[in-house]
Formats: C-alpha cells, structure tokens, sequence
C-alpha cells in the first residue's frame, strides 16, 4: 500500500489525533500506545505485517482510542498565568518587567521571566530542566554515598516510556518531567535508579534496597501510575 494511501485511510478514520505508524522488530502482534506528551496515537507493527491490517485494527480501536484521548490531562503551556508545579508546588509564571532581573527566578509560588512573551516557553523549558539536573544528581549522589556506589554521570532527557534509567557504566538518567512530581516521588525514583548500581535486576534484593532507601515506595510508585499524563501535560 502506498504511502499516500495510507495517510488518507488514516485521516478518514478521524481519530481525534495524529497517528504514527512504527513496523518493530521485536513487536510480536499489533498494538497502539498513546504518547501523552505528543497526544499523539502510535501504531506498532510487527515486521512482515502489512499497514492494511494495522489499519482495520485501528478502525476497531475507535472506541478505546476516543477514551484515552479524553482521559489525557489538558496541557499546560509555558505562558504567563500558567500554573505548573516544581517538586510539587504550584507556582504561576509572571512576566518580569525589571530588566535587570535575571532571564528566570524561581520564588515562593512563582516562576518571573524576563523578556518578550514568545521567549517565555523556551526560558522556562531550559531553565527547568538545568533544575531537574541538579537537583536529580544531588539526590542520586547523597543516596549511591550510602550505599557505597559511584555514579559517572547524571543526565535528563525528555523520556516517554520510563521514568529513570541506569547503565551498565554507572551513568544514570531521568525523565525531566519528574522535576513537576512532588518531591517523595521523586526519591523514590532516584532511590529505584541508585539500587540498580547495586543490584541490576528487579529481584527481592533489589527491591529491599529500593525500600530502605524510600522507605513508603508502594505510594510514590502508585502516584505515578496516577499522574503520569498529567506530568507529561507541562510544557
């Protein structure tokens, strides 16, 4: 089927968002995942398997493609009298007229921008992502210190599919978007990341240290479930 052929298939089904098609080498029958910062619909195909029968499986996805469109949390834009949180606390963006202040501040239930209103999304964006950073590896590194670990290397990224990650070489990764979950929350992240430089699976060891280094892990784990398009909402 060409190309054309199937993006005009895909846009009579009127699905309420754009669709994606990805053929996976290791995807072993059709499925649809919902990207919630994108809002967008991915379709997966197994190698060998033809779009034709992605496209009849969509069309019988209707329903259930109409449900999880609606349960996504509306988005959030960086624009001025926005709230979003940071370590869970809500704070407005206000526009900052002084030009002497900083390009962003961060105080008591605000985020100040300084410059014109199409600089503020991308301010904001870098700003809190250097937050994320910093603070990420300040927790990581006070944790993976009581256990006796070295971490190489904390870095963020714009992840859709997990929240944290931890490499072979000691080098550990987080969703930056973590930095707008409340703060127990994120312990329990970086305590889930810090427990792989001892223990690289997910067995009862494992889990035992995640425990004693976020004691109450059940409850963050559960709030992500929760909120995880809501966290994917900001920006």
């Amino acid at each position: 089927m060409a190309l054309e052929d199937i993006r005009r298939q895909v846009a009579a089904l009127d699905l309420g968002a754009p669709v994606s098609i990805r053929v996976s080498a290791r995807a072993r029958r059709i499925a649809l995942r919902i990207d919630a910062a994108e809002r967008r619909v991915e379709l997966v195909l197994p190698r060998g398997v033809p779009a034709s029968h992605g496209l009849r499986f969509l069309a019988t996805k209707r329903s259930w493609i109409a449900g999880r469109l609606r349960a996504l949390h509306p988005p959030v834009p960086f624009v001025e009298g926005a709230i979003i949180p940071l370590l869970g606390v809500p704070h407005r963006i206000r526009r900052e007229l002084d030009p002497a202040a900083p390009p962003v501040a961060i105080v008591p239930g605000e985020i100040r921008v300084r410059g014109e209103p199409e600089h503020l999304t991308r301010r904001i964006s870098n700003h809190i992502m250097v937050m994320a950073r910093k603070e990420f590896t300040r927790r990581a590194r006070q944790l993976a210190a009581g256990i006796g670990k070295d971490i190489a290397r904390v870095s963020v990224r714009d992840t859709k599919s997990r929240w944290g990650s931890c490499s072979g070489q000691a080098s550990l990764s987080f969703s930056w978007r973590l930095i707008f979950a409340p703060e127990r929350v994120i312990d329990y992240v970086v305590a889930h990341e810090v427990a792989h430089l001892a223990e690289m699976n997910h067995g009862p060891r494992f889990w035992r240290l995640v425990e004693s280094l976020s004691p109450g892990s059940v409850g963050p784990r559960a709030w992500l479930k929760r909120h995880r398009n809501q966290l994917f909402s900001y920006g």
